[in-house]
């Protein structure tokens, strides 16, 4: 039987303003429409005014209240991720990041507080979450126009309301995307423990696809294995044991795979091109490495390999809005039903530094970093 597709959906990048990511509006009533001027009470913000290592650059403050105005939505933020995206922009690496100074953080789930005269459709204590991501979500309160706010089920858990947009949505759209799999196809990916890849290996399955994942050599990778053959991973190497000629070997009964994705480089991304198919295709999502993709001359000439890369900003900088919102609520739908989970600790506000110290990797590996406001 063919496998379920997914549907092809995109996402629009809506307008923001440097004060929208910068000063937050927020109220600490239960007002829910304005007939009048509406100031934001103080928020708590990451904040920086330079690029730099985040650590250093980024400081708690408080920023001053702002007006709320006829179409804007003033949202009290319950959690935000640190994703590796928002290092970058702190850093200054990142191409797409906004003007300094700057409030931290690009997506991020809360409840509406209180709405413009003008806004239709929220209600004071919706669940709403940021869509499309956008900048300043690292703070209490945030303020920005209605339609930059999506209204989800109340039951949705918060922490993945949060971090439904970068991670979840960059696998199913690479999934879609690249090559017409079909069910009894195989993917191969490496950085298979990365919230990617965790969604790659359920969202794979549900489809009828198998996954071949390969993770680094470290302490407890037998314990990673087992966690991942738990979501549904076919199987799962570490790069020593894949230190072989043909590493096709170790593919048993599993057809060779047709799509590859690779966040690591160097070594890793080599690994992903050797088990691929003649005409087979890889994508480069990130790099952890921080070491280039290198690839033979035969895997061009020989295998016709094709490599291609997957940027989530340029994806949702598209014009359909509403489509990837439907996504997003499919997405959360499996949530809710249990189909979909990955790893992720929650750290309160008030200890921001230790989970910004985990997320820069200063305690060794650890799971994915969510603020709790």
């Amino acid at each position: 039987m063919a496998c379920a597709r997914f549907a092809t959906l995109k996402a629009i990048h809506g307008p923001w303003t440097h004060s929208q990511h910068l000063h937050p509006r927020i109220q600490t009533s239960g007002i829910v429409r304005a007939f009048s001027a509406l100031k934001s009470p103080p928020s708590t913000a990451v904040f920086y005014e330079k690029h730099g290592p985040p650590d250093i650059v980024t400081k708690v403050i408080e920023l001053p209240p702002v007006e709320v105005g006829p179409k804007d939505v003033c949202v009290k933020m319950l959690a935000a991720p640190i994703n590796p995206s928002d290092i970058n922009r702190i850093e200054g690496v990142y191409p797409a990041r906004p003007p300094l100074p700057a409030v931290a953080g690009y997506e991020g789930v809360g409840e509406v507080h209180s709405i413009g005269s003008s806004v239709k459709g929220l209600s004071h204590g919706d669940l709403v979450m940021v869509s499309p991501p956008s900048p300043g979500t690292w703070q209490t309160h945030v303020v920005k126009d209605k339609d930059l706010w999506h209204k989800i089920d109340s039951s949705t858990p918060v922490e993945y309301a949060a971090t439904i947009t970068v991670n979840p949505v960059t696998a199913l759209r690479m999934i879609e995307d690249y090559v017409d799999l079909k069910s009894g196809d195989a993917i191969v990916q490496n950085g298979a423990t990365s919230m990617v890849g965790q969604c790659v290996i359920q969202l794979a399955k549900l489809g009828g696809i198998h996954t071949i994942n390969i993770i680094r050599d470290r302490p407890g990778s037998d314990e990673a294995k087992e966690k991942l053959k738990k979501l549904g991973a076919d199987v799962v190497f570490t790069e020593s044991q894949l230190d072989v000629k043909n590493v096709k070997g170790f593919l048993d009964n599993l057809p060779e795979p047709a799509l590859g994705f690779n966040c690591v480089g160097g070594n890793a991304a080599s690994l992903v091109l050797k088990f691929l198919r003649q005409g087979g295709t890889m994508v480069t999502y990130g790099g952890m490495a921080k070491k280039p993709v290198t690839v033979s001359t035969s895997s061009f000439i020989f295998k016709e390999l094709t490599l291609k890369g997957f940027w989530l900003q340029k994806w949702i900088n598209s014009d359909k809005k509403e489509e990837c919102r439907e996504m997003i609520d499919y997405l959360l739908g499996l949530v809710r039903a249990g189909k979909l989970n990955y790893d992720m600790e929650l750290t309160p506000f008030s200890e921001f530094e230790t989970a910004l110290d985990k997320a820069l990797g200063k305690l060794g590996s650890q799971p994915k970093q969510v603020i709790k406001f």
